[in-house]
């Protein structure tokens, strides 16, 4: 009597069930020891750095609030001067 050695749906979810899991497994432990490697900022560098993107962030605006207001102004001065209502 010869023993059936094909596998089923069933054997075939259980396998991919496992894999998943241990691929899970495995992606977390390399996450972890990545983050282990990580050299984070000291307080001091955060603190200087957040500092420089605001005031960036706060002279491009006023750039950017400019640069709008004259577009426009320009804008108006034409269609005055050329008759537009």
């Amino acid at each position: 009597m010869a023993a059936n050695t094909q596998t089923t749906t069933l054997d075939n979810a259980k396998d991919t069930a496992g894999g998943q899991v241990e691929r899970l497994r495995t992606f977390l432990s390399e996450v972890r020891n990545e983050l282990k490697r990580v050299t984070w900022p000291s307080q001091k560098e955060v603190y200087a750095t957040t500092v420089v993107v605001i005031l960036f962030s706060a002279f491009i605006g006023l750039y950017l609030f400019a640069l709008d207001y004259g577009i426009n102004s320009l804008v108006q001065w034409i269609f005055r001067r050329f008759g537009a209502a």
